[in-house]
């Protein structure tokens, strides 16, 4: 994984797979936000799978899907979200391009 720390409070990164949990754990973050839908390409490992890994390690996880530009539905979910989560968050999709845009979408 390539991640990329915006700040603090978020970084980013392309695709995680559930065997990348347990080191992101170790690293600190408390949670992973998922960009990417399900099923955007074969072989891409489910966001259930992520979850459960994530649910073991104590981290929280949470899904947010989007295709293009985050919606303003998304945008409030994702902040609705990092207000739950205390310590640092990683988004993940494929680049890491949509995560990064939600995160620089909030509270505009």
């Amino acid at each position: 994984m390539n991640i990329r720390k915006i700040d603090d409070r978020f970084a980013t990164t392309g695709q995680v797979r559930p065997d990348d949990v347990v080191q992101l754990a170790q690293d600190g973050f408390a949670a992973i936000v998922c960009a990417r839908p399900d099923n955007e390409e074969p072989g891409q490992p489910a966001f259930a799978a992520i979850a459960r890994e994530a649910e073991k390690h104590g981290m929280k996880a949470v899904h947010i899907p989007v295709t293009g530009a985050p919606s303003a539905a998304q945008v409030d979910r994702f902040e609705e979200a990092m207000e739950t989560i205390d310590g640092p968050v990683l988004g993940y999709c494929r680049s890491g391009a949509r995560s990064a845009a939600l995160y620089s979408s909030i509270g505009q």
